[in-house]
């Protein structure tokens, strides 16, 4: 891979890792709030019930899980993206 890096111009691979960290940033973000801030959340979220569960139970023990395959299959798709636009997809 440091052979096809070698051929980009400094400013363009300055724009690549600026959007990795900022795809990075978004998807650690959503991580950290379906993690850690929705606990926080709990007694308001079991206020909402969906298919009989109370919110909160649906999250901790389903919907957070859920969230977190998405955000796999959504930074795989993004970084796939974003390889392509600035040049540095792997070859097939």
């Amino acid at each position: 891979m440091a052979k096809e890096l070698a051929g980009l111009d400094k400013e363009k691979l300055k724009q690549y890792w600026a959007a990795n960290v900022r795809l990075t940033s978004v998807v650690m973000a959503i991580w950290f709030i379906v993690t850690y801030v929705a606990i926080f959340f709990t007694p308001e979220l079991n206020n909402i019930v969906i298919a009989g569960f109370p919110l909160g139970y649906y999250m901790g023990a389903q919907g957070s899980l859920i969230v977190f395959v998405i955000l796999i299959f959504v930074y795989a798709f993004k970084m796939n993206a974003n390889d392509k636009k600035y040049g540095v997809e792997e070859e097939e």
